[in-house]
């Protein structure tokens, strides 16, 4: 046993056999240096000698001329240190979209090459479309930390299949089973920046209850800061690589009041100016050719003039929400890069810093303050928009900026998130900066490169071979090609030649300047899923149009069917096809796995465990929830289920010992339905029932006690999607003094569907 027995275990054991001989008289003889220490245990592995430790961080749907770093109106001094030590790339693509990006960067393999030709939420079967990376395509994290690197993972994990993110797993793609010794962060497209729903590790956990000042991002900074020092007292002499994925810019978009403040009156100039703004920033500082031009507005998008002064006063605070997002997000990367200054570990790490994981996200056309008003169908008014402008960016909205503040964030690109296509989706800012190794400080690079660079780029810099087999399963080839050999020559030609790109139908191909693209047909505010031989093509040459202005489709028939061949070659074989566009009906979630089955009876009791969407029961039209609970005493609150946020859910619940179910599919108190039983209830046990039902085709929703129907409500709008999380027997608010709990006993909750 003690050849294979934990080290510090043995030597806890030896000191104390010690101790006894001494104390009996007893005849152990002590350790000496011919006894064998440990020889059967595996050596741990060590970084190749003089390797950077890693610091990646990659934005949420920032534009590439969001930050002042690339031109853009926002204030980002943090990013802007780093780029005067080191290189700003002004031709790095993304996948126009999160999780396939996500995906990319963490493995180096085009995205439908590891299943994830989409984001997650919309998974189907087939290899290039499951979500689920396959064990030929080690991530960053587990080739680092298998040649002596500590990791690190802070932040969004948009990567792990929707139906394995319950609570009980499957762990192996989760941010530890992908290699990264430590996680904190969330399991989502998105979350609340005020009241996140946290994991750490595997364990679901509470941000701070009781800090009136609580920010995601601070948060974020703050557990890798603490993790950082830990690193550097127990490991000094072994790199890390720490990975920052945080939530910021996507929706919803929100900062502290006071960060909002520094902001207002800032965008008043409107969308159109601050392009023109941008655009001229952009060519002063060498990001942008002087001879470049600016792709035009989208028609759909008004122009700034012609908006009404409440609607301009409206627009501008939304950006001023944003604005102050990222400015807050900089600040507090700028406390990370202070504390390995401090530490004295800068010199020698290797900062990436992708602006974005695609362009700016155009999916709200006028703005929003409450997301989940869309995905209930409803179309956010102005009057709706006023109405939040005083609370605007706090825990009371949960919105996004319009398609012409995301669009001007793009600049000087046409389009944005989700269009393949084009440039607006495509590109985004690249900064690195490692003081040791990169001496051109402020230096511009304009080499072709895309997300699938940066692993082979990190590899090269560590001194590092990406293993031919991991745990027995043979690699898949990495696609990317290392950006190092740019570092020191800003002329040196470009080496990564090529390159395909696909995403909900847009596609485009590159190749030695050259760009094929699919003429987008429907823009991203729409959603709409287009058959993909119906979308037409055009041509550019990058090589003199920078911003992709001019299409040359009738020009050079040849050379755009020269690119088309080329994309068709290169889909089949990273598994584009059959493009995700063409299988809308395949989409629905009933057709993907699920962490629990669909339909029948489920048994849930109280307590502290969050269950994500994909680990609750599907709430159709025809379901019911059925409480049996106890009460000691009359007159007894709190919560028995709680599913959803402020912003859409629903609550069955005791007030003052009255059973009550709150309907809440929007968030707005005009179309919250509130059942509630006519008196409250004695003392004993009893059996709570909600029940939704169909009435003449419409659903009918009924609230029970102990069998007998006490009052019921025909509900003219359904919940479509249920974000945040459920709970059983605690509140999903925070009362910020701790978890509002039911003061009755709870036996069991049993949920059925028919």
């Amino acid at each position: 046993m003690g050849k294979f027995m934990p080290r510090h275990v043995a030597r806890g054991l030896a000191s104390s056999a010690m101790a006894l001989a001494v104390a009996t008289g007893g005849g152990i003889a002590p350790a000496t240096a011919e006894t064998p220490d440990f020889r059967y245990i595996p050596a741990p592995p060590r970084a190749p000698e003089g390797a950077p430790n890693v610091l990646l961080v990659l934005t949420d749907d920032v534009g590439f001329a969001a930050s002042s770093s690339f031109g853009g109106p926002i204030p980002t001094p943090v990013l802007d240190k780093l780029a005067e030590t080191g290189l700003r790339y002004n031709a790095f693509h993304t996948t126009a979209m999160c999780s396939p990006t996500r995906a990319s960067l963490l493995t180096g393999r085009n995205h439908h090459a590891v299943a994830t030709g989409s984001i997650t939420n919309v998974a189907v079967d087939e290899p290039g479309y499951t979500s689920v990376i396959p064990k030929s395509a080690a991530t960053l994290g587990r080739v680092l930390r298998d040649n002596g690197y500590d990791t690190a993972w802070f932040g969004k994990n948009h990567n792990t299949p929707e139906w394995e993110v319950g609570p009980l797993g499957p762990f192996d793609r989760w941010p530890n089973g992908l290699g990264f010794d430590y996680f904190y962060g969330f399991n989502a497209a998105m979350t609340d920046q005020v009241n996140p729903a946290l994991t750490e590790n595997r364990t679901a956990v509470r941000r701070d209850p009781k800090d009136p000042d609580y920010f995601l991002d601070r948060d974020l900074a703050d557990h890798m800061i603490s993790w950082l020092r830990v690193q550097d007292t127990l490991y000094p002499d072994r790199p890390f690589f720490a990975y920052l994925a945080p939530g910021t810019l996507h929706m919803p978009q929100q900062a502290p009041a006071e960060w909002i403040a520094k902001f207002r009156g800032r965008f008043d100039q409107g969308w159109d100016a601050m392009r023109d703004e941008i655009f001229a920033r952009q060519k002063k500082m060498g990001i942008v050719p002087t001879n470049a031009h600016m792709a035009p507005r989208p028609a759909d998008i008004p122009a700034w003039n012609s908006l009404t002064p409440e609607q301009k006063h409206i627009q501008s605070r939304l950006m001023e929400v944003a604005a102050a997002q990222l400015a807050y997000l900089d600040f507090q990367i700028g406390r990370v890069i202070e504390q390995l200054r401090v530490s004295g570990r800068l010199d020698n790490t290797m900062v990436i810093f992708v602006q974005g994981d695609n362009g700016s996200s155009l999916e709200k056309f006028n703005g929003s303050v409450n997301e989940y008003l869309g995905f209930a169908g409803v179309e956010e008014t102005d009057e709706d928009l006023g109405a939040k402008l005083d609370v605007l960016g706090g825990e009371q909205t949960a919105g996004q900026y319009s398609a012409g503040w995301a669009f001007a964030t793009n600049t000087p690109f046409p389009w944005g998130k989700q269009i393949a296509s084009h440039l607006g989706g495509l590109r985004d800012g690249l900064v690195i900066s490692w003081p040791k190794r990169i001496h051109d400080g402020g230096g511009v690079r304009s080499q072709f490169s895309h997300v699938i660079d940066i692993a082979p780029t990190i590899y090269e810099a560590a001194g590092i071979t990406p293993p031919a087999e991991v745990d027995g399963v043979k690699q898949q080839p990495i696609d990317g090609i290392s950006m190092v050999y740019s570092f020191d020559d800003a002329k040196a030609p470009t080496r990564h030649r090529e390159q395909y790109f696909e995403m909900l139908g847009n596609r485009s191909y590159y190749r030695d300047g050259w760009l094929a693209s699919t003429i987008p047909a429907a823009p991203p505010w729409t959603f709409t899923l287009t058959d993909p031989a119906k979308f037409g093509w055009e041509l550019y040459d990058l090589n003199t149009d920078f911003a992709q202005t001019r299409n040359l489709a009738k020009e050079n028939p040849a050379k755009l069917a020269e690119l088309q061949q080329a994309f068709d070659a290169a889909a089949k074989r990273n598994h584009v096809y059959p493009i995700v566009s063409n299988m809308r009906g395949r989409m629905a979630p009933e057709n993907r796995p699920r962490a629990i089955p669909t339909t029948g009876a489920h048994r849930f009791y109280a307590g502290d465990t969050p269950y994500p969407a994909y680990a609750w029961p599907v709430l159709n039209p025809k379901w019911q929830a059925s409480a049996h609970i106890a009460l000691d005493a009359e007159g007894a609150s709190g919560p028995i289920i709680s599913v959803g946020t402020r912003f859409s859910g629903y609550r069955l619940m005791l007030e003052g010992g009255t059973p009550t179910f709150v309907y809440d599919p929007t968030g707005r108190p005009a179309e919250r339905i509130t059942l509630r039983a006519p008196s409250g209830l004695g003392v004993g046990r009893h059996e709570i029932k909600v029940a939704f039902r169909l009435a003449e085709g419409k659903p009918e929703l009924g609230l029970s006690v102990d069998g007998r129907q006490v009052d019921s409500a025909s509900l003219p709008r359904v919940i479509n999607v249920i974000g945040g999380q459920a709970f059983v027997g605690r509140s999903m608010l925070d009362d910020r003094t701790g978890p509002l709990q039911c003061a009755c006993g709870i036996d069991e909750v049993v949920i059925s569907n028919d």
